[in-house]
């Protein structure tokens, strides 16, 4: 029964982190955001193989899920970290997340909840003529903080992930060696008890 609801838990884990991860996607493509993107790309590959491999009781592909959890906790620690601008990390002047292709930012930065965009001209010299240089104001929540909330998120699905793949490969390594004991003594060629015949034999007699 554990079992059961283990393994029920872990598809219904993998189903919301499709569903994060899905609409993360689009405001990332919306934001030009690349390196978040092609992480979302990978991630949703590896959500599937994990829900198939729960479906289907193969836990190499629960065991390479759980793997990969551990990568994208890490990944969302650093997105995390460069938002909030720990260390020497700047979301001004780091180009990371977009691999220094462009000057895009996070869409939430113009489209947040109450953000009011104001077009400044004339642009500075230093902005690229395919660029338009405006200032935001007005913000209910700023889009660094929207961002951290989406990576937090994400963590908190991955380390419920991680903790019940775990426990799902142990429950089908365990029923699997269970098997195998049972059905160990066909391998040493063990057979059952002979049926023996309730025919009684009676002596014969030869005369001389």
């Amino acid at each position: 029964m554990g079992y059961c609801n283990g393994r029920c838990t872990l598809i219904f884990i993998c189903g919301m982190q499709l569903v994060c991860v899905l609409e993360r996607q689009i405001f990332d493509f919306l934001g030009y955001q690349w390196a978040p993107i092609l992480a979302n790309f990978v991630h949703i590959i590896i959500v599937i193989l994990g829900l198939f491999g729960t479906i289907q009781y193969r836990p190499r592909y629960i065991k390479g899920y759980a793997v990969w959890l551990v990568l994208w906790v890490t990944w969302n620690v650093f997105v995390i970290c460069f938002y909030l601008e720990a260390g020497d990390l700047s979301k001004e002047t780091d180009l990371i997340l977009t691999f220094n292709i462009s000057m895009h930012r996070s869409w939430w930065m113009e489209n947040g909840p109450g953000c009011t965009v104001t077009s400044v001209t004339p642009a500075p010299d230093w902005a690229p003529e395919d660029h338009r240089y405006i200032t935001v104001s007005g913000c209910l929540l700023e889009y660094q903080y929207i961002e951290v909330a989406h990576s937090s998120l994400q963590i908190v699905l991955a380390l419920a992930g991680f903790i019940y793949a775990c426990y799902v490969v142990k429950c089908i390594t365990e029923e699997e060696d269970s098997f195998d004991f049972i059905g160990g003594f066909d391998s040493y060629g063990y057979q059952g008890p002979q049926k023996t015949s309730h025919l009684q034999l009676q002596p014969m007699y030869m005369s001389k």
